[in-house]
């Protein structure tokens, strides 16, 4: 069977979903329609934004559904209609049957992890945080649990040691959209097995669920490197950050979006802060201390720590976390 000739549905919502419809429709593949979450009213202004995998299929040419129930009747005969051979779902929310089992060829999901490792809405903040030092991208066929799916494909990615959220997103987006293209042609040749998720022990899986904004509080108390890693895993989005204390009085919170870690030297309880108040500011942590390069207070904007320290009047009589003790109990 010619994959190109092929009628996909494309379903996705941010930038991480774009490279590969992008690539699909470049490389000739037939993408009948992408489905898209409804424009919301964000910003002061509420008003209403696509979703970046709208604007995408829109200077494509695609036809786009923005559905606000998936099991609406109207929404489900307009999918029907389409007559499509395969779905493909990157970034997107939870589906029922009546949309994933709808393709003559069944629909399958990209995911950002090496399944089944960091199955859940996370995995690359995860992975970081975790200190792992490989990753990758695999393509599973949809059933009725998360993440779960049969292994159709996947394709390793290291992680080096400078990478944080930002750069291995933009890695993971751009070879996730080859492995997408390759799992069509492989859909479409037939004659392969999927590896099925089943008999794993769950106790040797690390799970990547959602992260809130008290996941991302900093605990001055963790070893070094282990801090490192957190603030990786969470730079630039959603930040790892710590409240600000001066004088036993919380003043306010901070951002911190790079750090590196110096192994002894951090002089009193996790959190105590030295600084020249010119060119370095360190945070006494469990091993050692932490030297913060970029940050961002309440109310000023994302910078370095040389451009933030002349402003900062006396940084060495902070205290990162809760002056009664460490950061988190």
């Amino acid at each position: 069977m010619d994959p190109k000739s092929l009628r996909i549905v494309f379903m996705g919502t941010p930038e991480f979903a774009v490279p590969s419809l992008r690539r699909l429709v470049e490389e000739g593949y037939h993408v009948v329609s992408v489905v898209t979450v409804p424009d919301k009213p964000a910003g002061r202004g509420q008003k209403l934004r696509e979703s970046e995998v709208k604007v995408a299929a829109q200077a494509l040419g695609i036809p786009v559904l923005q559905p606000e129930k998936f099991r609406d009747p109207e929404f489900l005969e307009a999918l029907r209609a389409l007559q499509p051979d395969l779905g493909i779902v990157i970034a997107f929310k939870m589906l029922p049957e009546a949309v994933w089992a709808m393709p003559r060829l069944g629909t399958f999901n990209l995911h950002a992890s090496l399944l089944p490792q960091y199955r859940g809405a996370a995995p690359i903040n995860w992975a970081l945080i975790n200190g792992e030092r490989e990753t990758g991208v695999t393509t599973f066929l949809l059933n009725h649990e998360i993440d779960k799916g049969a292994i159709v494909a996947q394709e390793r990615v290291e992680i080096r040691p400078e990478d944080n959220v930002g750069t291995l997103y933009e890695r993971l987006m751009t070879v996730g959209a080859g492995l997408v293209t390759a799992t069509v042609d492989r859909i479409a040749a037939g004659g392969f097995t999927p590896v099925e998720q089943q008999n794993v022990d769950e106790r040797t899986l690390h799970p990547a669920p959602k992260i809130f904004k008290e996941d991302c509080r900093i605990d001055w108390r963790l070893p070094g490197e282990r801090i490192v890693n957190f603030v990786r895993g969470l730079s630039p989005y959603p930040a790892a950050w710590t409240t600000l204390c001066r004088e036993g009085v919380e003043v306010g919170t901070a951002k911190l979006f790079a750090v590196r870690f110096e192994q002894g030297g951090g002089d009193g309880i996790p959190g105590t802060v030295h600084s020249d108040d010119r060119s370095y500011l360190a945070v006494t942590c469990a091993d050692g201390r932490i030297l913060v390069e970029e940050i961002q207070v309440a109310g000023k904007r994302r910078m370095s720590i040389r451009e933030l320290l002349p402003g900062l009047h006396g940084a060495g009589s902070y205290f990162f976390g809760s002056q009664a003790g460490p950061e988190s109990e």
